[in-house]
């Protein structure tokens, strides 16, 4: 198959019944070609969701976000399929579950037979771009993309990607970044970093953070952008940790203000901390330590906000607001105080597998709606394609979110090879059976998941049910590795660092030659 159809086939696909959408959201107007509308998909990074104003959140500012909850539909039951950055981002690009793209780390590859809905516009006559944080293995992965202009956190990417060296060019170094995620750099982090759990003002100015490199380039995209035919993806960093807002948002929300979230436990329970002791230690984690982290987090959602603000902007100043799908969601969610825990890496409880989205329809088709259905990331990919008028791969096994009817009975999620979900609205059942461990909860007499039911006798049937239904959805025995080709594809663009160079040794001896002067001094 080619890599592109012109438009002329597209069309004529379109009117032989081969890509025409079920929701009617892009038909044609009488005597006219049906319309590519537009697409914006605006990514964050471990959010939780009901860190929004549109979700209830009555500390966060979010306006931007809320009005684009309140021109579209926002989705109270959302799921990430695999709460970890790379897995669950090929998954809402796929419309697949992990075990079945097999992208299992941070560190893989999307198989190059696998389609995207980026591959499917892409062939439909789009022009494809994206920005920002994508954490692909090789960095500059076709999975559909024309264009990408890229700010990655770690692994290769942060030395492959435009961001980094643009750093470089300004003579630069995110030194909070690397101290967060870098093991080699983590170890000489300042006292102060390990007393706030990673909440610090950045060391980066403003125009220089990665929130703002990102968004700037998102908004020159925009600007270029006609009637029709664009797909733009916008992956901010934040708010993953570091929670380090630039100093002009670091005093946006007073600590002593906030409300802690629902879940907060007093201690660390017994089985999350024989899972994982924490990236930072769970048990340090105090009241007065978590609301200042909240206060940076909040911060750094508010500035990612400020820019939806931006983009929203110059649509509408450029008259396709109204005919342009957008998409606000994240890769995963974020304990920030659930079971005294902090960021990720523990048990799939709701406030890390649940995750924000918004999707706001062309001429704002169900506007103003929030929907209770259980819904997965792995909607967003043939939901995209459907509303472009083309047809969903036969491996995209996501339904139409565009269908007010296209919820589901059970909800799947996974995490690593050894642990799997099923929730259902009412209950929730998470097995690790190499660890012989089952945790089941009533989340309508339970809803923060502290008592586990699993041996109650009045649960029986239903957990038997979600175990038959886990069973079902994959095998639970899972010895499948993370498929990794750093040879894989890349896109073709004078951006792309060549694979034969030495830059990555270059680029890698600037930083630590910045960061021991940072360190030393």
């Amino acid at each position: 198959m080619s890599q592109r159809c012109s438009r002329r086939e597209f069309v004529a696909a379109s009117a032989a019944g081969l890509c025409v959408s079920g929701t009617g959201l892009v038909e044609a107007a009488e005597g006219k070609e049906p319309g590519q509308p537009n697409i914006l998909v605006i990514h964050v990074d471990q959010h939780r969701a009901d860190c929004l104003g549109t979700y209830g959140n009555v500390d966060i500012r979010t306006p931007h976000v809320d009005a684009l909850a309140a021109d579209g539909v926002r989705f109270d039951r959302s799921f990430c399929p695999y709460p970890v950055c790379t897995p669950s981002r090929y998954s809402l690009l796929s419309g697949q579950y992990v075990h079945e793209h097999e992208g299992w780390s941070n560190h893989c590859t999307l198989r190059a037979e696998i389609d995207t809905f980026p591959k499917i516009l892409r062939r439909a006559g789009y022009r494809t771009k994206a920005v920002g944080k994508m954490h692909f293995a090789p960095t500059y992965l076709d999975v559909g993309f024309d264009e990408m202009e890229l700010a990655e956190q770690d692994g290769p990417g942060r030395w492959d990607d435009d961001y980094h060296r643009y750093l470089r060019d300004q003579g630069l170094v995110d030194r909070n970044d690397l101290e967060d995620q870098r093991r080699e750099y983590r170890k000489g982090a300042p006292r102060e970093y390990w007393d706030t759990f990673g909440a610090l003002p950045s060391n980066l100015p403003e125009k220089h953070h990665s929130t703002t490199w990102i968004a700037d380039r998102a908004m020159a995209t925009l600007e270029g952008w006609d009637k029709g035919g664009h797909l733009l993806m916008v992956g901010f960093v934040k708010p993953h940790h570091p929670f380090d807002p630039p100093k002009e948002w670091c005093n946006a929300y007073d600590p002593d203000s906030l409300s802690i979230l629902p879940g907060w436990t007093d201690a660390c329970l017994p089985h999350d901390l024989e899972r994982s002791k924490g990236y930072f230690p769970h048990e340090d984690l105090t009241p007065e330590a978590l609301r200042r982290v909240m206060a940076y987090y909040y911060a750094t959602i508010e500035q990612i906000d400020h820019h939806v603000g931006r983009m929203v902007a110059v649509l509408k100043e450029r008259g396709l607001y109204d005919d342009t799908v957008i998409v606000f969601t994240s890769d995963h969610g974020e304990y920030m105080g659930h079971h005294h825990m902090l960021l990720k890496s523990n048990f799939m409880y709701d406030p890390l597998t649940r995750v924000p989205l918004i999707i706001k329809y062309p001429r704002q088709q169900q506007k103003g709606t929030s929907s209770d259905a259980l819904v997965s990331n792995v909607d967003v990919a043939p939901t995209l394609v459907k509303l472009t008028g083309c047809r969903p791969a036969d491996s995209m096994h996501g339904n139409d979110l565009a269908d007010p009817d296209s919820g589901r009975d059970i909800v799947f999620a996974e995490s690593g090879k050894d642990e799997v979900m099923a929730r259902t609205k009412r209950h929730k059942l998470i097995l690790m059976p190499a660890r012989k461990l089952r945790l089941f909860y009533d989340l309508e007499a339970d809803p923060h998941e502290l008592e586990n039911r699993c041996e109650d006798p009045a649960y029986a049937g239903e957990v038997q049910r979600l175990t038959k239904a886990l069973e079902g959805w994959r095998p639970l025995d899972l010895r499948a590795k993370a498929y990794l080709d750093e040879n894989a594809p890349v896109i073709d663009a004078p951006n792309v660092p060549s694979r034969a160079d030495d830059h990555r040794a270059s680029i890698e001896d600037y930083y630590k030659r910045k960061m021991r002067e940072a360190q030393q001094g």
